[in-house]
């Protein structure tokens, strides 16, 4: 089953034409007979203040008819008072070693009484990071609502064997996302397999797996299916895009239009009765005309139909 170009056009039609006042007027939701679908907000970065203006961001969000995110953090850490990088490397750290969360409650109640749930967070811990920038982290994305914060998962293409370059820090990550009741979940992009995850998973039980199943399809050439079957019970949410097979080069195309087998992973998750959210991650080409908003919207009802 794949819904093609046709049907794909159709929804571009539908989304283009559906009035803003009656967006504004109900609350989004984009549970599908029960399969959460969200947008990570990394896919409205063409909108102005997208990056800086949370009020602005959560009206993309609702607009898109999206009730689920991940969240960058940029523009929550601009909402809770970030002096940015201007500050510098050490007066960021300060700040967030000082700030209070109460912001960040602030801004899950805003997104809350407007029908968005923040899922995850993605505030990306790094290795040269003490104990204290990570637990600020991980407190952070619980203030916000968040059962995880994403991190990208570095594979060495060197050893095999060894897939994960940075195993003493996802231990920590680990451990330390466990002390505020969330996991890490990892991402990888097209160097990945069915194992990649598995030495982070065996580390602890903080670590868990955000599946890119775009990438994956370009990296593997192999359905992403049997990847979820496999690691169901510790994905803490999926992306969601339409790539070809080809590695780096696996072009990226509006939903239906290339391989990445959208339908099937939606139907295993509702047949399965996964609990995880899949995230719509904008990635292909904005036709002239349109924006992401109206994008992200069409590869929602797209998912839609889909779960249908």
């Amino acid at each position: 089953m794949k819904l093609n170009r046709r049907d794909f056009g159709k929804l571009a039609l539908a989304a283009a034409a559906a009035p803003t006042a009656s967006l504004m007027a109900a609350k989004p939701n984009s549970l599908y007979n029960g399969v959460q679908i969200g947008v990570i907000t990394y896919s409205f970065r063409d909108m102005p203040d997208a990056h800086t203006d949370a009020t602005k961001m959560l009206k993309y969000i609702t607009d898109s008819g999206a009730s689920g995110i991940e969240l960058m953090a940029d523009v929550a850490e601009v909402y809770a008072g970030s002096p940015g990088r201007a500050a510098g490397v050490q007066g960021l750290k300060d700040w967030r070693l000082s700030v209070s969360m109460d912001k960040y409650k602030d801004l899950r109640k805003m997104y809350n009484d407007a029908g968005v749930t923040i899922y995850a967070f993605k505030l990306e811990p790094m290795p040269n990071m003490s104990d204290e920038e990570l637990n600020y982290i991980f407190a952070a994305g619980s203030a916000l609502g968040a059962t995880h914060v994403t991190r990208e998962l570095y594979i060495s293409t060197r050893d095999p064997k060894n897939p994960v370059s940075d195993m003493p820090f996802t231990q920590r990550c680990g451990d330390i996302a466990l002390k505020h009741g969330m996991v890490t979940a990892y991402h990888t992009h097209e160097v990945t397999s069915i194992t990649a995850w598995d030495a982070v998973l065996a580390q602890s039980k903080g670590n868990a797996v955000n599946m890119d199943t775009g990438h994956y399809f370009a990296g593997t050439g192999e359905s992403p299916v049997p990847a979820i079957e496999k690691l169901h019970d510790r994905i803490a949410s999926i992306h969601l895009k339409d790539r070809g097979k080809g590695g780096v080069a696996g072009v990226n195309l509006p939903w239906g239009q290339s391989e990445t087998p959208i339908v099937e992973i939606l139907q295993l998750m509702k047949a399965k009765q996964y609990q995880f959210p899949a995230s719509v991650e904008l990635e292909y080409a904005i036709p002239a005309g349109s924006d992401s908003v109206i994008e992200v919207k069409k590869c929602i009802e797209y998912a839609r139909k889909s779960l249908a």
